[in-house]
């Protein structure tokens, strides 16, 4: 029996999804894109968890946004209990580019603070995506234990986070500038300077932030 031409675009398409090659990948990800079925969810999801390459994921992750939210977002509120770190730090990509609220209570303490830099900072872009009205404060407070985390991709990453939540961040991050870790001091006087200052450059605003904490003042000003 023949099979549908549906179906067997259907199949082929799926099957693109695990191509050797990445270019191949990618072609089959814009096709499902391109014309969103249902039972394309799971694949983008479990592909999303092992794709190596990041042009690749970036598709498959528009892909996903292409589908319905309300099939798509329990779906990837699943992936964030998975213990490959790839898969959690996707699903939470993907979510803060659907930015649907309904998955605020999944972004919990614990992936805000994972011990995987990418899915932390991944948590914090979601976060602010996500965070309801009123509750900026309380998410700026988690934030801030992260100050001085890192390399400075993951401090920038931060600091953007931070600043996107707006001027509620700064009774946290004047409390961070006394900090007894001079990393964190750095980390939130350099935060303070691009809240104020955002055309500085982060790494301005770190360098000039190591001078204020090696002359021993926090210059709170502003």
């Amino acid at each position: 029996m023949t099979m549908p031409k549906e179906d067997t675009n259907t199949l082929r398409a799926l099957q693109g999804l695990e191509n050797s090659s990445s270019s191949m990948r990618l072609q089959a990800a814009l096709a499902v894109g391109t014309t969103p079925d249902p039972r394309f969810i799971d694949k983008l999801i479990e592909r999303c968890a092992i794709e190596p390459d990041f042009y690749v994921r970036e598709i498959l992750t528009w892909a996903l946004t292409r589908h319905s939210s309300s099939m798509t977002v329990p779906k990837l509120v699943d992936e964030l209990g998975s213990e490959r770190a790839q898969a959690r730090s996707q699903a939470l990509h993907t979510l803060s580019k659907i930015g649907d609220r309904q998955a605020w209570p999944a972004i919990t303490r614990a992936l805000l603070t994972d011990a995987d830099d990418e899915v932390a900072r991944s948590a914090w872009r979601a976060a602010v995506v996500l965070v309801p009205e009123g509750e900026e404060p309380e998410l700026a407070g988690v934030l801030a234990t992260q100050l001085g985390r890192g390399e400075r991709e993951t401090q920038l990453s931060l600091s953007r986070a931070l600043i996107a939540l707006g001027k509620v961040i700064k009774p946290t991050l004047r409390a961070a500038m006394t900090d007894l870790d001079p990393r964190v001091r750095q980390h939130a006087i350099a935060t303070e300077r691009l809240l104020r200052n955002p055309d500085a450059g982060f790494e301005f605003a770190i360098e000039e932030a190591k001078r204020v904490v090696a002359l021993g003042t926090t210059s709170q000003e502003g």
